[in-house]
């Protein structure tokens, strides 16, 4: 599998990982099965220090750095949050703009709940001929998402309970949606992208921003479903 690396020093690497690439190993994966740090262990000949998260199931940016020196000063400044992440998703209905703000369970399985903050801002949405149970002609939308804190599966979530289910959510979301979405389309994946990512060098001070481009998925299941359509924002693919 390749990995396409964004930008690279000699104190850190910034990659648009693929998605379903799970970004280490776990004990429920063969020993054979690829990850991320291993991928660009290979790649860079270097050790790799993983500094925050990104499901297996999300694609896009991702910062990993070379010593652990490094890894500790970018593992406070997401801690911080002096690290700004913006997302892009496909949500079924058209939430709007705003600020989602309800607590969120902090493990699979988990009834704990903590405190968590996801602003979003609807760019297109489309009406679409896709109707079951009591829904017709369901919308849906592009959103742009600014996680301000950084729980589990917390867009996830956040949108879920807003009944914003993102697509191809197979543990949050509409299910009878996402096997309609598949059959029509043959596109299985989880309509979540990590869009860019803003912050300050760890060694230099530099400010840097890095961004990797939408998936091609997300035009074409808009423009496959789309029967009218009122867009806030257009957003290539």
């Amino acid at each position: 599998m390749e990995i396409k690396a964004i930008y690279q020093d000699e104190h850190l690497i910034v990659v648009d990982k693929p998605v379903d690439l799970p970004v280490h190993k776990n004990d429920f994966m063969p020993n054979d099965a690829a990850y991320l740090t291993k991928l660009v262990g290979d790649m860079t000949g270097k050790w790799i220090y993983n500094v925050h998260r990104l499901d297996s199931k999300t694609s896009g940016v991702i910062v990993l750095v070379f010593s652990s020196e490094v890894a500790h000063e970018m593992t406070l400044k997401f801690e911080r949050k002096e690290v700004v992440k913006t997302y892009h998703a496909v949500v079924q209905g058209n939430p709007g703009n705003g600020i989602f703000d309800k607590k969120v369970v902090v493990k699979k399985k988990s009834k704990f709940k903590k405190p968590a903050s996801t602003r979003y801002e609807t760019l297109r949405t489309v009406s679409t001929n896709l109707s079951y149970k009591e829904k017709e002609q369901v919308e849906l939308s592009l959103v742009k998402v600014m996680p301000e804190t950084g729980r589990w599966h917390q867009i996830r979530q956040h949108f879920a309970q807003n009944h914003n289910d993102i697509l191809g959510d197979s543990h949050h979301g509409d299910f009878t949606l996402n096997k309609l979405v598949s059959a029509d389309t043959d596109i299985r994946r989880l309509f979540l992208h990590a869009s860019s990512l803003e912050f300050q060098h760890p060694v230099s001070g530099e400010a840097l921003r890095f961004e990797a481009e939408l998936p091609q998925e997300f035009k074409v299941v808009l423009d496959h479903y789309c029967i009218s359509t009122d867009t806030t924002t257009e957003i290539s693919g």
